[in-house]
């Protein structure tokens, strides 16, 4: 059986003999694709017949092929950028982290991502143990999970911080006995410190997204959301595609949570600077609280050791935000973590679609989402984007999350299953580089709820199957992000963005990505597929 166009040339590419996943719920398998000019001319059994003396045929040899992988929710221009400073990921305790910090070399301040909270108390490291091996150099590092900082004397003396300076809205100084600043700051607060650091170069910016654009291909993803650009961050992605770029963006512009609707009129001008087709800028982001393990996710039930988070955007100025961006044009993305944050959130675009919005809304992380807003996203057409990768009890859940809440609630984070079976859209992103980029790794957690040593499962309930999974990762992530026009399945007549797998995911673990193609082209491949060529 064929689908094709009803007139075309002779392809420029046949992929033939492989065990293709459209995720096309009519036309859900086929065996070739036919491409022509970046697109899918045809799907089919056997396409043959349809080669012509200049066509590039490949045997596929049955790999699993998908739509190019779609990542819901990451961060590739300030991941980017953490490729080239001072990387502290792999650091798992205070000894290599130390040791890591002692060799990041440069001048000037000293800037670094990824230390992991678990490594110190819940009230976080202190200055003194950074002010060890960083003297008098100026020093801030950003957490693994991007809502607390590490700051060493000398920053803090720099921006003025000290014992009498107030906590900020939504921001908190984890202070000593004395009153002093620690040396850990928390959500706002660590804007005190980096409104000092020098500003990135446009050369760096663009160095860094190039460095996220190539990884993002080497692992089969072909269209992202930047979850939270700023007006430089966006000139580096319409940049790059005036360079030449490999994937489709959906940029989400940062709000600012301290204002309202009066904002809207400039992020339609940084809309307006957007002309080409690979870069979207029409999404905001907003941040409506923080994280459990800091304790500023704004929670319905009350902590068990720390005292209430509040909203980041009160509720009254959460609704008229939502309600003027949509009504702008503009899709909205909210990160929410908490139930209460899930429910006020949910309430603003229940606000947005009551006036006749329809631009995409959707929310992202959702850890904790109370049983009686579930239901609520397939109502009010708003996309659920989880990070699955999160979804089994780490360090992060065992050690820094659990504690915190009511034991009722601690099988119950991440209810991926529980949403989708209520009928919502469900996209997948990886929050990098907050979390490993590899969609593979998040479909297999998802599928799992374990981590990748096995172990126990966090509310094995909330499992997926593994075609629901892809599918997060692939059309439903589309969906989320507005581009399900041209992401996320394979069908005939949309851009040939595919990934091509080394083995069957059905069938134990360990598939990897083997090709990467972006509109037709192959952007990554580790040479084994014959035809598709190397890196």
């Amino acid at each position: 059986m064929w689908w094709m166009l009803p007139a075309f040339a002779a392809p420029d590419l046949l992929l033939l003999h492989g065990d293709v996943w459209t995720m096309d719920p009519e036309r859900p398998r086929a065996a070739a694709i036919a491409v022509e000019d970046g697109a899918i001319v045809a799907l089919g059994d056997d396409l043959r017949a349809l080669a012509g003396p200049e066509t590039r045929v490949v045997d596929l040899g049955g790999r699993v092929v998908l739509p190019g992988f779609v990542d819901a929710h990451l961060h590739p221009v300030e991941g980017g950028l953490e490729l080239a400073g001072c990387p502290l990921f792999d650091a798992t305790d205070r000894e290599a982290l130390l040791t890591t910090l002692a060799g990041c070399e440069g001048r000037g301040w000293l800037e670094g991502t990824g230390w992991a909270l678990p490594i110190f108390p819940p009230a976080g490291p202190t200055r003194q143990e950074l002010d060890a091996v960083t003297g008098d150099r100026p020093a801030l590092l950003w957490a693994a999970d991007g809502h607390s900082a590490w700051v060493n004397t000398a920053a803090l003396r720099r921006a003025g911080v000290d014992a009498d300076t107030p906590d900020p809205p939504g921001g908190r100084i984890e202070r000593a006995a004395d009153g002093s600043p620690s040396g850990t700051l928390r959500e706002a607060a660590m804007d005190l410190v980096a409104a000092h650091l020098p500003a990135p170069s446009a050369a760096s910016l663009d160095a860094g997204l190039a460095r996220a654009v190539a990884l993002a291909n080497r692992h089969g993803i072909t269209s992202v959301l930047e979850a939270c650009a700023d007006p430089a961050g966006l000139g580096a992605w319409l940049r790059a595609e005036r360079r030449g770029l490999t994937l489709r963006a959906t940029v989400a512009l940062c709000t600012d949570e301290a204002r309202g609707p009066e904002q809207v009129a400039a992020l339609r001008r940084l809309r307006a600077r957007a002309t080409g087709p690979l870069v979207r800028v029409d999404t905001a982001k907003i941040f409506a609280d923080g994280v459990l393990e800091a304790r500023t996710a704004a929670m319905l039930q009350p902590y068990t050791d720390a005292p209430p988070a509040e909203l980041a955007v009160p509720e009254e100025r959460l609704v008229a935000l939502v309600r003027a961006l949509a009504a702008a044009g503009f899709g909205v993305h909210v990160h929410a973590i908490g139930d209460r944050a899930v429910r006020a959130t949910l309430d603003a675009m229940a606000a947005a679609r009551a006036d006749g919005a329809q631009t995409p809304l959707s929310v992202a992380h959702l850890e904790v989402v109370d049983p009686a807003d579930r239901p609520r996203f397939r109502a009010l057409d708003v996309a659920a984007v989880f990070q699955p990768l999160w979804a089994w009890p780490d360090e992060y859940v065992r050690d820094l999350t659990w504690p915190g809440l009511d034991p009722s609630l601690h099988q119950a984070l991440y209810p991926i299953g529980s949403v989708l079976r209520a009928g919502a859209v469900v996209g997948f992103g990886s929050d990098w580089s907050v979390s490993s980029l590899v969609p593979l790794e998040g479909v297999e957690v998802a599928v799992t709820r374990r981590g990748p040593d096995g172990g126990e499962a966090l509310g094995p309930e909330e499992a997926i199957g593994l075609d629901e999974a892809l599918r997060a990762y692939t059309a439903g992530a589309a969906q989320a992000i507005g581009r399900q026009d041209e992401a996320g399945v394979l069908a005939v007549g949309r851009p040939a963005d595919l990934v091509v797998l080394t083995s069957d995911p059905r069938v134990g673990r360990g598939s990897d990505v083997a090709a990467t193609l972006f509109g037709g082209r192959v952007v990554w491949s580790d040479g084994s597929v014959v035809g598709i060529g190397g890196r």
